[in-house]
């Protein structure tokens, strides 16, 4: 007979819906570490739990309740996480259906966590299928909440950090206060209850070794962000700005139980901003090199929080990928968004380092609030000119949580129509407009700037060189995948 499990956590996703054609070979599959996470917390204080990789493994939100029926919890938790601030809210349409499949087809309360249901907390309460909203980072919710279930309690009024009705009657209460000690509120993830086999890296992250996504993984080794750009969602999990770090020692222990029992090199180190504070980053990079672990992992970083001297030490300890937030060409467009780089030189950043065998992600947004098509082609020409070995293009989104949420919200413009719409590569996005051009307009220039930049022959050339014929041909075959967009048609 199987044991009882008090509660099973879900990560929701639907890469079709998400991403359309860019889902079947080029987009990563990531491991859930938020939910992996909060499942190891409630493991250590003696709760027993189960996991759902939903996304990962593809299955229904009717195949999702009927395992969630046969594990008979006493709570499901659906967590609309994501390793990215965008990944929340343009998973809620799918979360949405899971929580309802679960609540028609079970007597299983369901709760919903994350950045966008904390972000947006009373209104998902009223729209979805669920007895309690997790606002907050969650841990010490569902802790107390399970706590409360299992004593055969209906009183939620202690449990901190949830929304519920009470005889009808929408009911919240304050938020825990935010995890001081993240080695005992952020513990090694139970990747044990993880599909481990089904998690993919994105195409550009192996262009050294493209035949070998799998296996991958994605940690975090701090949360939260001290800045505050408009356009982020990234806080409002946290409340506000902020930043609290992991033990470095703890994170490489980490490392070391998915490079020796399951066999990753691939891993993203999903912080905001893992380049930023030397002691912290530079101790994770000291310890790998002392592990000699052969390991091809991507951070994040700032082109002002970049070190040149520590590039080289960053290299040998297998951080092959850095991804820079450069957003904009024009400095006055950056400034209006609250992303001040103190920067005199954004190309002599990144070419030290890739002086140093590092490879570079440019990150870059279309349609910030001042954007004209003029500044909008300065960043287009700006990207171009440097050629990093991988490019994002996005449009600013008005995302639950963001600065740019509320101004959206004030002003009247248009938001998609359903949450999946939030998605960047979604058929229903719907970008902001600009204080001078249509949503319509960004999203056309982003596309269109999409396939310039990746059948540019400067480009493909260069990867030629760097990483061999079968790389360009990934890439060029990639750059004829055309996503439909409903407002374009």
């Amino acid at each position: 007979m199987l044991e009882k499990v008090d509660i099973v956590l879900i990560n929701p996703g639907d890469r079709k819906q998400i991403y359309q054609d860019m889902g079947k070979d080029y987009s990563a599959v990531e491991s859930p570490f938020w939910a992996a996470a909060i499942a190891a917390y409630l493991r250590n204080n003696k709760y027993k739990v189960a996991m759902i990789d939903a996304n990962a493994e593809n299955i229904t939100p009717e195949e999702t309740a009927a395992r969630v029926k046969k594990l008979d919890p006493l709570l499901s938790a659906v967590i609309v996480y994501g390793s990215q601030p965008s990944a929340s809210t343009q998973n809620m349409t799918i979360a949405g259906m899971i929580c309802k499949a679960i609540k028609e087809n079970t007597p299983v309360k369901v709760a919903v966590g994350g950045l966008h249901p904390t972000a947006l907390p009373g209104q998902t309460l009223y729209e979805e299928s669920v007895d309690f909203v997790i606002e907050g980072e969650g841990p010490l919710a569902l802790e107390n909440l399970l706590g409360v279930l299992k004593a055969g309690k209906e009183d939620f009024s202690h449990v901190p950090g949830i929304w519920f009705y009470e005889r009808g009657t929408v009911k919240n209460n304050k938020r825990a206060k935010l995890m001081k000690d993240l080695d005992t509120g952020i513990p090694i993830a139970a990747w044990d209850l993880l599909p481990m086999h089904l998690y993919r890296a994105h195409n550009w992250h192996c262009f050294d070794n493209i035949e070998n996504r799998m296996p991958y993984a994605a940690i975090y080794t701090s949360l939260g962000c001290p800045y505050n750009c408009i356009f982020c969602c990234i806080n409002a999990l946290f409340g506000k700005p902020g930043i609290r770090y992991r033990n470095p020692r703890t994170v490489v222990d980490e490392i070391g139980i998915l490079v020796k029992k399951y066999g990753v090199k691939n891993i993203k180190i999903v912080d905001e901003l893992f380049v930023l504070d030397e002691r912290h980053y530079m101790k994770i990079v000291e310890l790998l090199l002392e592990k000699r672990y052969d390991l091809n992992i991507w951070a994040y970083a700032r082109v002002d929080t970049v070190k040149p001297e520590n590039l080289g030490k960053m290299k040998k300890a297998g951080i092959n990928w850095i991804a820079l937030g450069i957003e904009s060409a024009n400095a006055g467009i950056r400034d209006s968004s609250s992303k001040q780089m103190r920067v005199k030189d954004v190309e002599d950043v990144i070419r030290r380092i890739q002086d140093e065998g590092i490879r570079v992600i440019g990150n870059y947004i279309f349609g910030l609030p001042d954007d004209t098509m003029e500044t909008m082609r300065e960043t287009l020409e700006m990207a171009m000119e440097l050629n990093c070995e991988f490019a994002n293009f996005y449009c600013a989104m008005a995302y639950p949580g963001s600065k740019l949420y509320d101004i959206a919200k004030k002003e009247g413009w248009q938001l998609p129509e359903g949450w999946h719409g939030f998605s960047q590569h979604s058929y229903e996005t719907l970008p902001l407009p600009t204080r001078h051009i249509g949503a319509k307009e960004v999203l056309k220039f982003r596309d269109d700037a999409f396939h310039q930049y990746f059948s540019n022959p400067s480009y493909l050339n260069m990867l030629e060189k760097e990483f061999g014929p079968r790389v360009k041909a990934n890439v060029e075959k990639m750059s004829q995948t055309r996503l439909r967009r409903k407002v374009l048609e």
